[in-house]
């Protein structure tokens, strides 16, 4: 049996494979586009071509796609087989540098917010070297960028890899003035953690919202939820072992770097961490992730449910972005090394993100805002909407020493004493972890925990990329003309500590107290919606620090802002049209039709004794009779919220009213139902419960 070494990346057109099947100057010429940027040669591409399409169909590959990621939030592929046709009636294999560099799928039929009309069809796809080509199925898919005819980016990958370039470029500028020569790149990284639920296939088919919207919409609080805490970390279920083990077979043949997996806190729930990589190739993998999440747990019977709040009253699932920059050569730049208090580089760097974080706290919200992460942030280990940083005591008294000139004396390295001599002696880390913080420091690296599961990571790591540029452009502007670097640098590092220390907090996030505390006293933003967050993204320190690092243009800004508002509205009012749909065909003739059985009963024993009471039979149907006039003033309430959308003159008014009176009629409207749901006989109800679902992946 062949063991993961031997079939790791087996389907992948890695660096393995080119440096094999390529010429050595084609190999060298293409590692100098991968890593330095420089042009690629037509002559190399046709090269890459053929090597790539001779390994492919080896694979039994027979079509080739350029895969790409257009602003739906998912993958986008269209399918050309290799044949073409012989002078003798026969088909050959080709497949040329021109298709392999350049593809044109309809542009059209994309989101675009504007940037293209219907009838201005042409886009086109190009070949992203730095990302390596794999198999899926029989289908060789090439990892493209995706822009219109003008060239606006109309996709996450583009605006991605221009951030990362800006990046570099100036972390670039900062590590010469300290001395650094040999590095020639600064590269972001990337581990994403993903959550997900799982659930049976039969139960997800007979829940209308589950379909429709990738959430419970109604549902009662079950008996039993994660209260005990007993799902976490805890023995994982046969057949959801049987899923991760395929799951893992299937990853690590497209070379992606599986690690960890285990129980989430909520029942149902798990979780997927994969090794570091660059944020591009991450970001591909984590897409390809949830694509095969879903496709795996199908062939196990099961369902792979990746909305943010699938169930109220339980955890939400996230996606931790675990993220970090390092040169060419591997040095950590946010590595603090054991004595962080020396350690200038490491403090300048730490800096850059500190004033990076609070001057674009707006764009970290943004970057995670959609319809269904609001349902998430705040609460069952979901940060909230504030955004803060947690660096811990060490990291904190380090900052205070510096900024007070007072003497930073040192942090205590203790051991663990945990009473039995048996058991070896274990270092204690010099920082805690904080589960509430939206952006916490976890020892050389910033974990960004406000994602939500189904999000790309793109969105989040391109503004990240981008306002932590912007940092490090100001101190290379302000250090490079210094006459006395070493007292400009000190001088830089505690001024910005004074001037962007409020956005440090290492307490507890859900506390009402620091919401309080962040938006009256520190000035810090609370954006709790997508309606509230997104119309900031046309702010003019949001649009002139993007379009002057070159990562968007203004009309592609401007477009990203009304597809989200797009997006957030079409899906709330799904949502809102599933709801009245599942009460008025399903939830309400079934409260009805019990209580009328009820009724019936009753009438059936006083026939027997006059004097009888009925007390269950009477009660019940007398609350369930309440209830069904409350539900039923509710759905017409919210239909006339529905119809009040058509009065918005623009998006941003339509996300407003979305916000304002479509979202709290539905919320309206679940209470009665749910009520409902806990008196009517299961036999009676017309869906699977939480009960059920939470608990059906055995």
């Amino acid at each position: 049996m062949n063991t993961v070494s031997d079939y790791f990346g087996s389907m992948v057109f890695d660096d393995r494979v080119m440096r094999s099947r390529l010429p050595a100057e084609v190999y060298a010429s293409l590692r100098r586009t991968i890593d330095e940027g420089t042009e690629l040669d037509i002559g190399v591409a046709n090269a890459v071509a053929e090597a790539m399409k001779a390994w492919a169909v080896e694979k039994g590959a027979t079509h080739f796609t350029h895969w790409f990621q257009p602003l739906t939030g998912i993958t986008a592929e269209k399918h050309d087989s290799f044949i073409s046709k012989a002078p003798d009636g026969s088909v050959i294999m080709e497949f040329s540098g021109k298709e392999l560099i350049k593809g044109e799928p309809d542009a059209s039929s994309f989101p675009s917010g504007g940037l293209r009309a219907t009838f201005e069809a042409r886009g086109y796809t190009a070949w992203d070297p730095t990302s390596y080509a794999f198999i899926k199925g029989k289908t060789l898919c090439i990892p493209t960028a995706f822009c219109s005819y003008g060239g606006h980016a109309l996709d996450k990958k583009t605006p991605l890899l221009r951030s990362m370039e800006a990046l570099s470029r100036q972390a670039i500028r900062i590590l010469r003035l300290f001395g650094n020569t040999s590095a020639r790149r600064v590269v972001s990284s990337v581990g994403p953690e993903q959550e997900y639920f799982l659930i049976s296939k039969e139960m997800y088919d007979a829940r209308p919202d589950l379909r429709f919207t990738g959430r419970t919409l109604f549902g009662a609080k079950p008996p039993k939820g994660q209260e005990l805490d007993d799902h976490y970390f805890g023995v994982i279920k046969p057949g959801v072992a049987a899923f991760m083990e395929d799951l893992n077979e299937e990853l690590w043949k497209l070379g992606i770097l599986a690690k960890t997996e285990h129980n989430e806190v909520a029942p149902a729930q798990h979780e997927l961490a994969p090794i570091y990589t660059t944020t591009n190739i991450a970001t591909d993998h984590n897409q390809l992730t949830m694509e095969i999440m879903q496709k795996i747990a199908a062939k196990h019977g099961l369902v792979c449910l990746l909305h943010e709040k699938p169930f109220a009253g339980v955890n939400g699932s996230g996606k931790h972005n675990n993220w970090s920059i390092a040169t060419d050569s591997g040095q950590n730049l946010l590595s603090p090394g054991d004595t962080p208090y020396e350690n200038a580089q490491f403090l300048l760097f730490l800096c850059s993100v500190i004033r990076a974080v609070d001057d674009y706290q707006d764009l970290l919200r943004i970057s995670v805002a959609t319809a269904s992460n609001d349902h998430r942030l705040g609460a069952n280990e979901a940060p909230p909407a504030v955004i803060s940083i947690f660096l811990g005591d060490e990291l904190t008294a380090v900052l205070n020493a510096i900024e007070t000139d007072t003497p930073y004396t040192g942090a205590e390295k203790t051991q663990l004493r945990l009473g039995a001599d048996v058991l070896p002696k274990l270092r204690r880390d010099t920082t805690d972890r904080n589960r509430t913080s939206p952006f916490a420091f976890t020892g050389n690296k910033f974990e960004f925990r406000m994602l939500g599961s189904s999000n790309s990571i793109a969105c989040a790591n391109i503004m990240l990329n981008s306002a932590v540029a912007d940092s490090l452009r100001a101190f290379a502007d302000e250090l490079e003309k210094a006459d006395d670097f070493e007292s400009a640098l000190h001088a830089l590092i505690k001024k910005t500590v004074a001037d962007h220390k409020r956005i440090i907090f290492n307490g507890n996030g859900y506390d009402d107290a620091w919401i309080a505390e962040a938006t009256e006293k520190r000035g810090l933003s609370n954006y709790r919606t997508t309606a509230d967050c997104m119309p900031h993204l046309l702010d003019a320190k949001n649009v002139g620090m993007l379009t002057s690092l070159g990562v968007f243009s203004e009309d592609e800004l401007r477009s990203r802002r009304d597809i989200m508002l797009e997006n957030y509205c079409k899906t709330v009012v799904i949502e809102a049209n599933t709801m009245i749909s599942m009460v008025r065909k399903r939830i309400a003739p079934a409260i009805s039709r019990f209580a009328a059985d009820l009724a019936g009963q009753a009438a059936v024993k006083k026939t027997f004794d006059p004097d009888l009471r009925c007390g269950y039979e009477a009660d019940t149907v007398k609350t369930l009779s309440g209830l069904t006039d409350l539900i039923e003033d509710r759905t017409r309430a919210l239909e006339k919220s529905l119809i009040g959308l058509h009065a918005a003159e623009d998006i941003v008014e339509e996300a407003a009213l979305i916000r304002d009176t479509v979202l709290p009629g539905m919320g309206e409207l679940r209470i009665p139902c749910d009520e409902a749901e806990l008196l009517t006989a299961k036999s009676y109800w017309p869906f699977p419960t939480y009960g059920d679902l939470l608990f059906s992946a055995k």
